[in-house]
Protein backbone atom coordinates (compact mmCIF):
# COMPACT_ATOMS: atom_id res chain seq x y z
CA UNK A 1 0.00 0.00 0.00
CA UNK A 2 1.40 3.14 -0.98
CA UNK A 3 0.92 6.42 1.43
CA UNK A 4 1.17 9.90 0.83
CA UNK A 5 1.54 12.61 4.15
CA UNK A 6 0.96 15.56 4.38
CA UNK A 7 2.85 17.97 6.73
CA UNK A 8 5.58 15.47 6.75
CA UNK A 9 8.30 17.36 8.65
CA UNK A 10 5.75 18.30 10.87
CA UNK A 11 5.81 16.60 14.97
CA UNK A 12 3.10 14.54 14.04
CA UNK A 13 4.50 13.83 9.91
CA UNK A 14 7.80 12.48 11.20
CA UNK A 15 5.86 9.92 13.56
CA UNK A 16 3.83 8.74 10.98
CA UNK A 17 6.56 8.72 8.23
CA UNK A 18 8.14 6.36 11.32
CA UNK A 19 5.48 4.13 11.36
CA UNK A 20 4.26 3.68 7.89
CA UNK A 21 8.26 2.41 7.43
CA UNK A 22 7.95 -0.22 10.58
CA UNK A 23 4.44 -1.27 8.99
CA UNK A 24 4.42 -4.43 6.97
CA UNK A 25 2.52 -4.12 3.96
CA UNK A 26 3.09 -0.40 3.50
CA UNK A 27 5.54 1.82 1.61
CA UNK A 28 5.74 5.64 1.85
CA UNK A 29 5.40 6.80 -1.53
CA UNK A 30 5.01 10.55 -1.15
CA UNK A 31 5.56 13.56 1.64
CA UNK A 32 4.10 17.47 1.32
CA UNK A 33 4.41 20.59 3.04
CA UNK A 34 2.99 24.11 2.47
CA UNK A 35 5.45 26.00 -0.37
CA UNK A 36 7.33 28.22 1.78
CA UNK A 37 8.66 25.29 4.25
CA UNK A 38 12.34 25.45 4.73
CA UNK A 39 12.55 21.47 3.99
CA UNK A 40 11.09 21.09 0.45
CA UNK A 41 13.06 19.15 -1.46
CA UNK A 42 14.97 17.16 1.21
CA UNK A 43 14.30 13.27 1.59
CA UNK A 44 11.32 13.05 4.02
CA UNK A 45 13.20 9.87 5.22
CA UNK A 46 16.26 11.67 6.69
CA UNK A 47 13.79 14.65 8.33
CA UNK A 48 11.58 12.11 10.31
CA UNK A 49 15.18 10.45 11.04
CA UNK A 50 14.61 6.63 9.42
CA UNK A 51 17.29 7.08 6.62
CA UNK A 52 17.10 8.13 3.07
CA UNK A 53 13.77 6.81 1.50
CA UNK A 54 13.94 8.59 -1.93
CA UNK A 55 11.07 10.37 -1.43
CA UNK A 56 11.51 13.97 -1.50
CA UNK A 57 9.07 16.57 0.43
CA UNK A 58 7.17 18.35 -1.88
CA UNK A 59 4.51 21.21 -2.38
CA UNK A 60 2.46 19.81 -4.65
CA UNK A 61 -0.50 17.35 -3.47
CA UNK A 62 -1.99 16.33 -6.45
CA UNK A 63 1.18 15.12 -8.49
CA UNK A 64 2.15 13.09 -4.80
CA UNK A 65 -1.83 11.36 -4.92
CA UNK A 66 -1.28 10.65 -8.40
CA UNK A 67 1.50 7.63 -6.96
CA UNK A 68 -0.48 7.10 -3.46
CA UNK A 69 -3.23 4.79 -2.69
CA UNK A 70 -3.96 6.52 0.51
CA UNK A 71 -3.05 10.27 1.89
CA UNK A 72 -3.16 10.29 5.54
CA UNK A 73 -3.74 14.01 6.86
CA UNK A 74 -3.84 15.60 10.39
CA UNK A 75 -4.10 19.15 9.68
CA UNK A 76 -6.66 21.55 9.79
CA UNK A 77 -10.27 21.35 8.59
CA UNK A 78 -9.58 23.83 6.06
CA UNK A 79 -6.85 22.43 4.65
CA UNK A 80 -8.35 18.81 5.26
CA UNK A 81 -11.41 19.91 2.69
CA UNK A 82 -9.04 20.61 -0.19
CA UNK A 83 -7.23 17.59 0.47
CA UNK A 84 -10.67 15.76 0.53
CA UNK A 85 -11.47 17.17 -3.08
CA UNK A 86 -8.03 16.59 -4.41
CA UNK A 87 -8.55 12.95 -3.30
CA UNK A 88 -11.93 12.73 -4.54
CA UNK A 89 -10.70 14.14 -8.24
CA UNK A 90 -8.00 11.08 -8.07
CA UNK A 91 -10.15 8.58 -6.69
CA UNK A 92 -7.91 8.35 -3.69
CA UNK A 93 -8.63 6.90 -0.14
CA UNK A 94 -7.85 9.18 2.42
CA UNK A 95 -7.39 8.96 6.68
CA UNK A 96 -7.42 12.29 8.67
CA UNK A 97 -7.05 13.36 12.10
CA UNK A 98 -8.42 16.43 12.30
CA UNK A 99 -10.45 18.40 14.27
CA UNK A 100 -13.01 21.28 15.19
CA UNK A 101 -14.85 20.73 11.80
CA UNK A 102 -18.06 22.75 12.04
CA UNK A 103 -21.52 20.92 10.74
CA UNK A 104 -20.90 22.59 7.45
CA UNK A 105 -17.92 21.46 6.83
CA UNK A 106 -18.71 18.16 7.91
CA UNK A 107 -21.42 18.14 5.15
CA UNK A 108 -18.86 19.14 2.77
CA UNK A 109 -16.40 16.26 3.65
CA UNK A 110 -19.47 13.96 3.82
CA UNK A 111 -20.12 15.06 0.04
CA UNK A 112 -16.41 14.20 -1.16
CA UNK A 113 -16.96 10.64 0.42
CA UNK A 114 -19.52 9.58 -1.92
CA UNK A 115 -16.42 8.95 -4.56
CA UNK A 116 -13.90 7.61 -1.82
CA UNK A 117 -13.53 5.74 0.95
CA UNK A 118 -12.60 8.48 4.10
CA UNK A 119 -11.70 7.50 7.82
CA UNK A 120 -12.47 10.89 9.90
CA UNK A 121 -11.44 10.29 13.20
CA UNK A 122 -11.17 13.07 15.80
CA UNK A 123 -8.61 10.86 17.42
CA UNK A 124 -6.92 7.50 16.05
CA UNK A 125 -5.77 6.34 19.38
CA UNK A 126 -6.48 2.96 19.84
CA UNK A 127 -7.06 3.54 23.58
CA UNK A 128 -9.34 6.39 22.91
CA UNK A 129 -11.39 4.54 21.27
CA UNK A 130 -11.70 1.69 23.69
CA UNK A 131 -12.85 4.86 26.23
CA UNK A 132 -15.74 5.55 23.84
CA UNK A 133 -17.29 1.71 23.85
CA UNK A 134 -16.65 2.20 27.78
CA UNK A 135 -18.20 5.94 27.98
CA UNK A 136 -21.75 4.78 25.92
CA UNK A 137 -21.68 1.28 28.49
CA UNK A 138 -21.06 3.78 32.10
CA UNK A 139 -23.73 5.94 31.22
CA UNK A 140 -26.12 3.60 30.12
CA UNK A 141 -25.79 1.97 33.56
CA UNK A 142 -25.79 5.10 35.77
CA UNK A 143 -28.36 7.35 33.66
CA UNK A 144 -29.35 10.60 34.89
CA UNK A 145 -28.73 9.76 38.41
CA UNK A 146 -24.91 10.59 38.19
CA UNK A 147 -23.44 14.44 36.66
CA UNK A 148 -21.37 14.34 34.10
CA UNK A 149 -18.14 16.44 33.57
CA UNK A 150 -15.76 16.37 30.71
CA UNK A 151 -12.12 17.48 31.30
CA UNK A 152 -9.44 17.88 28.89
CA UNK A 153 -5.89 18.86 28.62
CA UNK A 154 -3.49 19.66 26.07
CA UNK A 155 -0.19 21.95 24.71
CA UNK A 156 -0.36 25.28 24.70
CA UNK A 157 -0.24 25.17 21.07
CA UNK A 158 -3.21 23.28 20.11
CA UNK A 159 -5.83 25.87 18.25
CA UNK A 160 -8.84 24.29 18.60
CA UNK A 161 -11.10 24.29 21.79
CA UNK A 162 -12.63 21.89 23.61
CA UNK A 163 -10.73 18.97 21.75
CA UNK A 164 -12.32 16.90 18.97
CA UNK A 165 -11.79 14.15 21.44
CA UNK A 166 -13.62 15.70 24.19
CA UNK A 167 -16.52 16.49 22.26
CA UNK A 168 -16.93 12.98 21.01
CA UNK A 169 -17.03 11.86 24.50
CA UNK A 170 -19.42 14.50 25.12
CA UNK A 171 -21.25 13.55 22.36
CA UNK A 172 -21.51 9.76 23.28
CA UNK A 173 -22.27 10.08 26.37
CA UNK A 174 -25.43 12.73 25.60
CA UNK A 175 -26.17 9.52 22.75
CA UNK A 176 -26.25 7.11 25.84
CA UNK A 177 -28.52 9.14 28.19
CA UNK A 178 -30.81 9.94 25.25
CA UNK A 179 -29.66 14.06 25.34
CA UNK A 180 -29.08 16.39 22.69
CA UNK A 181 -25.13 17.51 23.35
CA UNK A 182 -25.36 20.42 20.69
CA UNK A 183 -28.09 21.47 23.97
CA UNK A 184 -26.93 20.49 26.70
CA UNK A 185 -23.03 21.00 26.71
CA UNK A 186 -22.15 23.54 29.27
CA UNK A 187 -18.77 25.45 28.10
CA UNK A 188 -18.53 28.24 30.61
CA UNK A 189 -19.56 28.49 34.32
CA UNK A 190 -19.09 32.01 36.03
CA UNK A 191 -19.80 34.61 38.48
CA UNK A 192 -23.72 33.52 39.55
CA UNK A 193 -24.79 31.33 37.30
CA UNK A 194 -27.01 29.31 39.50
CA UNK A 195 -27.16 25.64 40.21
CA UNK A 196 -25.81 22.95 37.62
CA UNK A 197 -28.50 21.44 35.66
CA UNK A 198 -29.46 18.05 35.64
CA UNK A 199 -28.75 17.29 32.45
CA UNK A 200 -25.92 19.42 31.51
CA UNK A 201 -22.71 18.22 30.19
CA UNK A 202 -19.86 20.15 31.40
CA UNK A 203 -16.80 21.06 28.83
CA UNK A 204 -13.71 22.00 30.34
CA UNK A 205 -10.45 23.05 28.91
CA UNK A 206 -7.07 23.32 29.89
CA UNK A 207 -4.02 24.80 27.85
CA UNK A 208 -0.63 24.16 28.82
CA UNK A 209 3.22 23.19 28.22
CA UNK A 210 3.86 19.68 25.92
CA UNK A 211 0.88 18.14 27.15
CA UNK A 212 0.37 15.07 24.31
CA UNK A 213 -3.20 14.91 25.50
CA UNK A 214 -5.46 14.09 28.01
CA UNK A 215 -8.67 13.48 28.46
CA UNK A 216 -11.37 12.29 31.98
CA UNK A 217 -14.74 12.07 31.94
CA UNK A 218 -16.26 12.37 35.48
CA UNK A 219 -19.86 10.49 36.77
CA UNK A 220 -20.20 12.19 40.23
CA UNK A 221 -23.00 10.52 42.22
CA UNK A 222 -23.84 11.37 45.82
CA UNK A 223 -21.12 9.93 47.79
CA UNK A 224 -19.17 8.32 44.55
CA UNK A 225 -17.58 9.18 41.69
CA UNK A 226 -15.99 7.32 38.37
CA UNK A 227 -13.55 8.23 36.16
CA UNK A 228 -12.74 6.95 32.96
CA UNK A 229 -9.45 8.74 31.78
CA UNK A 230 -6.92 8.63 29.07
CA UNK A 231 -3.22 9.70 28.50
CA UNK A 232 -1.44 10.34 25.47
CA UNK A 233 2.42 10.13 26.28
CA UNK A 234 3.53 10.41 22.48
CA UNK A 235 2.56 10.76 19.89
CA UNK A 236 3.04 7.69 18.24
CA UNK A 237 0.08 5.87 19.27
CA UNK A 238 -2.42 8.19 16.85
CA UNK A 239 0.16 7.18 14.07
CA UNK A 240 -0.04 3.63 14.61
CA UNK A 241 -3.90 4.11 14.90
CA UNK A 242 -3.68 6.16 11.26
CA UNK A 243 -1.83 3.41 9.92
CA UNK A 244 -4.40 0.92 10.85
CA UNK A 245 -7.26 2.98 9.56
CA UNK A 246 -5.21 2.87 6.27
CA UNK A 247 -5.12 -0.95 5.99
CA UNK A 248 -8.35 -1.22 7.07
CA UNK A 249 -9.80 1.33 4.17
CA UNK A 250 -8.56 -1.48 1.30
CA UNK A 251 -11.55 -2.97 -0.28
CA UNK A 252 -13.57 -0.48 1.57
CA UNK A 253 -16.55 1.37 0.03
CA UNK A 254 -16.64 5.40 0.01
CA UNK A 255 -18.00 6.77 2.96
CA UNK A 256 -17.34 8.25 6.00
CA UNK A 257 -15.66 5.79 8.46
CA UNK A 258 -14.48 6.84 12.35
CA UNK A 259 -12.17 4.83 14.35
CA UNK A 260 -14.73 2.43 16.09
CA UNK A 261 -15.67 1.14 12.62
CA UNK A 262 -11.86 0.20 12.27
CA UNK A 263 -11.72 -1.50 15.45
CA UNK A 264 -14.85 -3.15 15.02
CA UNK A 265 -16.67 -1.23 18.44
CA UNK A 266 -19.89 0.29 16.01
Amino acid sequence: MKVAIIGAAGRMGTHLINAVVAAEGMELSGATERPDHPQIGLDAGLTAGVGELGVKISDDLEAVMLKADVLIDFTFPEVTLKNLEICAKLGKMIVSGSTGFTPEQRQQAEMYAEKIPVVLAPNMSVGVNACFKLLKEAAKILGDDFDVEVVEMHHNQKKDSPSGTAVRMGEVVAEALDRDYNEVAEFHREGMCGARTKTEIGMQTVRGGDIVGEHTVYFIGMGERIEISHRAMSRDMFARGAVRACQWLQNTKPGIYDMQDVLGLS
